[in-house]
């Protein structure tokens, strides 16, 4: 629940744009109604589509400060991003803003896991998975700097599939190619991580 919970601004991201793209004329109305009218029919799903993130980010703050009275540091620094990239592609009409905004919260996530390891001695992996798995400290060194490039190569590839491939393509890769790589990169790394679990454990 969690899981879909943290996606659903992507989620109603992707839904956006496919239901603006299909009705391209109701879509530019309501565009150029909130937006102004310098906007062209081939706009208006992506600014649809990031009007309906930002909204659907401050509402997950919103639902959680209602609930625990507490909202996690990476939800106000998500909630800041999407609004400063999507802000500028709504104020501009230009796209491209919101293309870089997942790369700069992969290079974000990359930049405090490597900074907080390298300048304060932390690691941030190790603090949030080891109530639930007993590793050796440099397996816990290794595993905090592989997620680190993992966040950093998936912020490159955002942009090559930005830059490389239509927009269409590029929302589809947000949802589906995000959502899978991150889930091929954790299974591949649960598999890692047995093999040391068993080594601790023998």
């Amino acid at each position: 629940m969690k899981f879909f919970f943290d996606l659903l601004p992507v989620i109603l991201f992707f839904v956006a744009y496919k239901v603006a793209g299909g009705h391209e004329e109701a879509a530019l109305e309501l565009a150029r109604s909130v937006l102004g009218d310098g906007i062209e029919a081939r706009q208006a799903p992506i600014l649809i589509a990031t009007a309906i993130a930002i909204v659907a980010t401050a509402g997950q703050i919103v639902w959680v400060w209602l609930r625990h009275r507490k909202v996690e540091t990476m939800l106000w620094i998500s909630l800041a991003i999407v609004t400063l990239f999507g802000g500028a592609t709504l104020l501009f009409h230009d796209p491209t803003f919101i293309k870089w905004k997942p790369t700069a919260l992969y290079w974000l996530f990359a930049a405090t896991l490597l900074g907080s390891a390298l300048l304060f001695q932390r690691n941030l992996i190790r603090k949030l998975l080891e109530a639930q798995l007993s590793l050796p400290d440099g397996i816990w060194h290794r595993l905090n700097l592989m997620w680190a490039l993992f966040f950093a190569l998936m912020g490159v590839l955002n942009l090559v599939v930005a830059y490389q491939f239509s927009e269409a393509t590029w929302v589809n890769f947000k949802l589906f190619g995000g959502m899978g790589l991150m889930l091929v990169f954790v299974l591949a790394q649960g598999a890692w991580l047995s093999r040391h679990m068993e080594d601790e454990q023998t």
